[in-house]
């Protein structure tokens, strides 16, 4: 009976410790087929833009020889993509899903979310894309004092576009009209297309919209302040910050931080082959060319960096979002 009981474990161990190697493998010889990334926004906005830069090396035998193939999944400012991602994504290292912070961490604080803070495996970060005012090109709005000027005159009429509820361009507006004691009506799109499109056609009279949106559409709109701690030498040197326009309490917040991530379950040892080889794909000269001539700011972290973003962020999000909207 006890020699029975022995050759049990005596088995269950050896299938333990062949179950152990065969994933070590699996994370030896990945990728064997192309990689899925899903982007929770609309074809063409920052995310999806960035997202396709950002891995356009990955066919390089340097990197993961094979290449990522995009996935759009929009829906209700990223939730619906997020949500999906969550409880359905494949957990064998082949589906990666973008992250855009501040937003999905607010959403899960404000709503009933499938996620949270720490729903995912972070991996690496490659941007921070700062939300900016943006009027359209033939608005009577020359400067952040004019639009406050009115809309203290004219209570909740200016309506002002975002890329969904309580994503980065939300949260700015929210900070904007509390600092300046103004009230606007939010207009939430599918993403950040649809929200600047609706600011060039003059449909919306206002929008916070991504900084590299806004520089690839310069021609065909207004700037009038951008919402970090400081101007943008790179891009829009031009454009103040909201501090210096009498509003500190708009910070950076909002700035939209992206990059990919597992779903929770992936073998740890594949988590930090493919968090490392991210890490040094992002930093390639083409990949950072590509951005800079999109207009697009980098912000390159480790998967131990976006780990400790995260948390940072929970933390600072928390108090400005302490209760579930009813």
């Amino acid at each position: 009976m006890r020699k029975a009981a022995l050759n049990a474990v005596i088995t269950v161990l050896a299938t333990m410790m062949l179950l152990g190697a065969a994933a070590v493998g699996s994370a030896g010889n990945y990728p064997d087929k192309p990689i899925s990334i899903v982007v929770t926004y609309s074809p063409g906005g920052a995310t999806d833009y960035q997202a396709r830069v950002a891995t356009m090396e990955a066919s390089d035998e340097k990197y993961f020889g094979q290449p990522c193939v995009i996935i759009n999944k929009p829906g209700a400012g990223g939730k619906v993509g997020w949500n999906w991602f969550v409880d359905s994504a494949p957990k064998d290292g082949y589906t990666m899903v973008t992250y855009n912070i501040p937003h999905f961490i607010a959403q899960s604080l404000v709503f009933e979310t499938h996620y949270g803070y720490d729903a995912f495996e972070p991996l690496a970060n490659w941007g921070a894309d700062p939300a900016v005012l943006i009027v359209p090109q033939d608005s009577p709005f020359n400067s952040i004092k004019d639009l406050v000027d009115y809309a203290k005159q004219n209570p909740g009429k200016v309506t002002v576009s975002g890329a969904g509820l309580y994503v980065g361009h939300h949260i700015a507006l929210l900070q904007f009209m509390k600092a300046a004691g103004i009230q606007m009506t939010y207009i939430p799109e599918q993403g950040g297309t649809d929200a600047i499109t609706s600011v060039i056609s003059g449909k919306i009279q206002a929008g916070f919209n991504n900084l590299s949106d806004a520089y690839r559409n310069k021609q065909r709109i207004k700037i009038l302040g951008i919402c970090d701690v400081q101007r943008d030498k790179d891009f829009l040197p031009e454009v103040p910050t909201f501090k210096e326009a009498g509003y500190p309490e708009v910070d950076d917040t909002s700035v939209n931080l992206r990059g990919l991530a597992f779903p929770k379950g992936v073998d740890p040892a594949l988590i930090d082959k493919v968090a490392a080889t991210l890490a040094k794909m992002f930093e390639s000269k083409i990949i950072k060319d590509a951005m800079f001539m999109g207009g697009c700011p980098l912000k390159i972290m480790t998967r131990e960096q976006v780990i400790q973003m995260f948390n940072e962020r929970q933390k600072t999000l928390s108090v400005l979002f302490p209760k579930k909207v009813q």
